[in-house]
């Protein structure tokens, strides 16, 4: 699906807490919104998937998405928050079953379908092992797991992922940022998501956008948002934009040479 955001404005009791996002997203394609704390970016997710009031236009495929019905949108929209509500007595499979609930006629009950959805995303995710555990037995990292075979459950043109990496070591956000990107390769899946680490943002998204107070100040390809000026004008902080072999950004802090930092 191809996302488009026109002149995009969001947020609570009347007051903006971002305005003018004007993007595309084309189908198939990851843009990672990055910005400092308080950006905007989690209620710029939010807007897109219908969840707090917007002005501006916001198009699916040419079709703008204030005039979905709400069970239409959840069918075409996948959103994983940062701070998910998992539920303690639940098993890994029937929380991963609540993702079939747009599809599900008013007090139907999952079919065999449903549960042949499900199935194949536990399998995809390596989750079949851990399908009859109860959501709090398991680690951070299965737990995100978990998180995002829900959504994926959905069968959603678009993800929507709010820092999906929270709380994983570098090791296990590597696996999941992998699995994402595998999963939109091989189903053709619109990915957004908020990520706080930008150089994990640079190896796994297409483009950027970076949001501060509210406002877009850039949008482009990792190489052209992650540049050292414009981390330190909007980050306020001094860093060294570096290279992996592979030619992504890596962003590293550059702490300022002072005399106690050399133990003088």
């Amino acid at each position: 699906m191809t996302l488009v955001l026109r002149d995009v404005s969001a947020g609570y009791g009347g007051r903006p807490a971002v305005s003018g996002v004007s993007v595309e997203v084309p189908a198939g394609s990851w843009l990672a919104v990055i910005g400092p704390n308080g950006a905007g970016k989690s209620t710029l997710l939010k807007s897109i998937a219908g969840l707090v009031p917007s002005e501006g236009t916001i198009t699916l495929d040419g079709r703008a998405t204030s005039s979905m019905a709400a069970r239409d949108r959840a069918r075409a929209i996948g959103y994983a928050p940062q701070t998910p509500l998992i539920p303690e007595g639940l098993s890994v499979t029937d929380y991963v079953l609540l993702g079939r609930t747009p599809h599900l006629a008013t007090l139907a009950r999952e079919g065999p379908r449903d549960v042949a959805v499900v199935t194949q995303v536990l399998a995809r995710l390596d989750l079949t092992g851990l399908a009859g555990r109860r959501l709090r037995t398991l680690s951070g990292g299965e737990r995100q797991r978990a998180v995002l075979a829900r959504v994926l459950a959905q069968q959603a043109g678009l993800l929507l992922l709010d820092e999906p990496t929270t709380g994983l070591d570098i090791g296990h956000a590597q696996s999941l940022l992998e699995l994402v990107d595998r999963l939109r390769a091989e189903d053709g899946t619109t990915v957004v998501s908020t990520l706080h680490d930008l150089t994990l943002a640079a190896q796994y998204a297409d483009r950027l956008l970076l949001l501060d107070a509210g406002a877009p100040v850039a949008t482009g390809t990792p190489h052209e948002v992650l540049r050292a000026d414009l981390i330190a004008e909007h980050y306020d902080a001094a860093v060294e934009v570096l290279s992996t072999g592979q030619g992504h950004p890596v962003v590293a802090p550059a702490r300022p040479v002072t005399h106690s930092s050399h133990g003088e």
